[in-house]
């Protein structure tokens, strides 16, 4: 099968009758989306409309905000919905894109986040995982306080579907007035639950309604001095407590909402992005983790981009290696694996 996506190719080869099932396992498993009778672009379009001139009427927003947020008749068009296969998880599942990018709601969708994600990014930094080092340089700060002890465990969980149900409800109200369209199989679609994940603001909105999802866990980490932070949908956390302990915990923190389903991995040693983590007796290892299914291609040294990007592949392979590898035997294996990627490239 050879799927098209927004922004790249992808090739994947698999029966359709198999790609079929899944999908439709997942539309039932979430009941997310309803299936419509008639195309609602034009009832969505409207409607967009008519609250964008009834707020400018009401002088609350102004002309510049109105322009910025008004949908273009000639331009808009319904979202549409495919799966691409995650090939790193077993059983090869479906990954649940829908492209928004000419919907109705884009405008206001963009102008929203762009007023309202860096509120929250100010509020909520110390509890968010921006990547491998950030996370990194936590964990050594959690060990100079001497928090680290030879039975700590380090504890990931992955939200299960969190764009998908993210209940609306609960969310801002522009998202559930107005929920967005999907497309699939030429038949229509509206979802019910959740957000899109390429929607300007779903990101924000989700992170919104995450940060009053993890408030109490945040408070008991806090309390015993701990490690807590998130990743959009991919959590770590440190605990000194017993195994009993903290699987009480996240049972109890799997029935903070109905919506929000966690999947745990908990021990002495840890994957979270692209990072290896493990307590070794009380001392921190870290360093580069590659996943299984991730093949090591990048741009071919024949093709003709141009030459800096090919010195800065080499340099931020490099300087990965050097801040993800607490031990000098970490570095050289991972400094081997980027000179086999390199010769692999030609």
């Amino acid at each position: 099968m050879n799927v098209i996506t927004a922004y790249i190719w992808y090739f994947a080869y698999s029966h359709a009758n198999d790609y079929e099932q899944k999908a439709e396992a997942y539309r039932q498993k979430t009941g997310a989306n309803i299936e419509l009778e008639t195309d609602p672009l034009r009832t969505v379009f409207d409607k967009v409309v008519c609250l964008l001139n009834n707020r400018r009427s009401k002088e609350q927003i102004r002309a510049w905000q109105l322009d910025k947020m008004m949908p273009k008749r000639d331009k808009v068009a319904l979202a549409y919905l495919y799966f691409i296969p995650k090939p790193h998880i077993e059983g090869t599942p479906l990954r649940p894109i829908v492209s928004p990018m000419n919907i109705p709601t884009t405008g206001i969708a963009k102008f929203l986040d762009k007023i309202i994600r860096p509120l929250f990014d100010k509020h909520v930094r110390w509890t968010t995982i921006i990547d491998g080092v950030y996370l990194i340089r936590r964990l050594e700060t959690y060990v100079e306080n001497d928090y680290l002890k030879p039975t700590a465990q380090l504890c990931t969980f992955d939200i299960t579907d969190l764009y998908t149900m993210l209940p609306q409800e609960e969310s801002l109200n522009v998202l559930t007035e107005f929920p967005l369209q999907h497309g699939y199989h030429k038949k229509f679609y509206r979802q019910i639950i959740g957000g899109t994940m390429r929607s300007a603001f779903t990101l924000t909105l989700a992170n919104i309604f995450m940060w009053k999802w993890e408030k109490e866990l945040v408070c008991r980490q806090n309390a015993s001095y701990e490690i807590y932070g998130r990743y959009i949908d991919d959590i770590f956390l440190t605990s000194n407590k017993s195994l009993d302990k903290i699987n009480q915990m996240l049972d109890e923190a799997n029935q903070f909402h109905p919506n929000i389903k966690l999947v745990r991995q908990i021990g002495t040693s840890i994957l979270f992005l692209d990072v290896y983590i493990e307590n070794k007796n009380g001392t921190l290892e870290t360093s580069v983790y590659h996943k299984d299914a991730a093949e090591p291609y990048i741009v071919p040294f024949k093709s003709d981009h141009p030459r800096h990007i090919f010195k800065n592949i080499i340099d931020g392979a490099l300087t990965r290696a050097i801040r993800f590898s607490s031990t000098l035997s970490a570095f050289n294996e991972e400094r081997r694996s980027i000179k086999l990627m390199l010769l692999y490239n030609g």
